[in-house]
């Protein structure tokens, strides 16, 4: 069997995608999130509005079409561009459905651990430190 830190993260990010298309599928707003650890997805999954606004109850759509649900993929694997030189962190995708359109907002989250960076570091203390008075 393949562990997750075998495959790339694109690829764990369409196999996110296709865990979540069935969800996908009802809702017409929400937020896709996916918690990344060491360039490995841990937690994903769906914040959605749990009550909709009068604006979006009125709307015909009654969730995400096949289209729709393929384009948000391909967005989402084309936002992961923009992740640079991190291994921690979060990314969420804020989407909707406007005018029969779906439109995505990512947002990409990166998380450090002070602690794991001071392993790394001498430690000096302020007594080890010259001052030199001018």
């Amino acid at each position: 069997m393949i562990s997750l830190d075998q495959l790339s993260l694109p690829r764990q990010l369409d196999i996110v995608f296709r865990a979540l298309d069935e969800e996908l599928t009802g809702l017409d707003s929400g937020i896709v999130f996916v918690q990344i650890r060491n360039n490995v997805i841990g937690k994903f999954g769906i914040r959605h509005y749990p009550v909709p606004m009068k604006k979006v109850m009125e709307s015909s759509s009654k969730g995400l079409t096949e289209t729709q649900r393929s384009s948000f993929r391909l967005m989402a694997l084309e936002s992961l561009k923009l992740k640079k030189h991190w291994t921690h962190g979060e990314i969420t995708y804020d989407f909707a459905v406007r005018n029969n359109m779906i439109v995505v907002d990512s947002t990409l989250e990166s998380n450090y651990n002070l602690a794991s960076l001071m392993i790394r570091y001498p430690r000096t203390t302020y007594t080890d430190i010259q001052i030199n008075p001018s």
